[in-house]
């Protein structure tokens, strides 16, 4: 099934535009493979390539990369000459934010779509407290600089980034200035732009109507 340096296993209505964008952001060439939810991305040879089977992954090089986080802090590092993460001693906003996405922000976005409260002795326990506590965490981010790791856009946008504009988008976050400015930035982005005209011309066409 890996029959190119980079492939990439993807299906359009799912977090693989995260990885998409990331990997028009680098410019290197890959091979994309469309996976159907309810067949291929179940069985073999993909299950191989991620036993979760669950989309999206990558293939570089014969290593397999899941986890859309890890994807982009990994194509980050492969393609140093894109120019997507900070300098090794200046990390420290970088690695913060992306996994502060890919961690609490997103733990608590879904537990709040599943209705799951933590009251206030399990916001002890739970990573990111409460959901409010992990909003205003995140505008403070997006307001501090003007991308999450300072001046510069890196991997971290484009995963944190894409939990803004789907949050937005979905209702998952509100609608606040900081997030909409942000996205402001980043949406004008010309790899954001050919990413989704990319998926977008991949998702199935309507069911005409009876």
């Amino acid at each position: 099934m890996i029959v190119a340096e980079l492939t990439f296993y993807t299906n359009p209505m799912s977090r693989g535009r995260i990885a998409r964008w990331m990997l028009e952001e680098v410019g290197a060439p890959y091979e994309t493979v469309l996976l159907d939810y309810a067949t291929t991305m179940k069985q073999e040879p993909y299950l191989s390539v991620n036993p979760m089977g669950k989309v999206p992954a990558i293939v570089h090089n014969g290593h397999v990369v899941t986890e859309c986080a890890a994807i982009c802090a990994y194509l980050a590092d492969a393609f140093p000459e894109a120019g997507l993460a900070p300098a090794t001693t200046e990390r420290a906003d970088y690695y913060r934010w992306l996994f502060f996405a890919a961690g609490p922000l997103e733990h608590a976005i879904t537990n709040r779509s599943l209705g799951v409260t933590p009251t206030d002795a399990q916001q002890r326990m739970a990573g990111y407290g409460s959901y409010d506590l992990a909003v205003d965490t995140l505008e403070k981010a997006v307001s501090a600089h003007r991308y999450f790791a300072g001046d510069s856009f890196t991997a971290a946008d484009v995963y944190a980034g894409s939990q803004v504009a789907w949050g937005v988008q979905f209702g998952t976050l509100p609608k606040r200035a900081a997030f909409e400015d942000y996205l402001g930035r980043v949406q004008e982005r010309a790899a954001y732009r050919r990413a989704h005209e990319i998926d977008n011309a991949l998702m199935p066409a309507p069911a005409s109507a009876g």
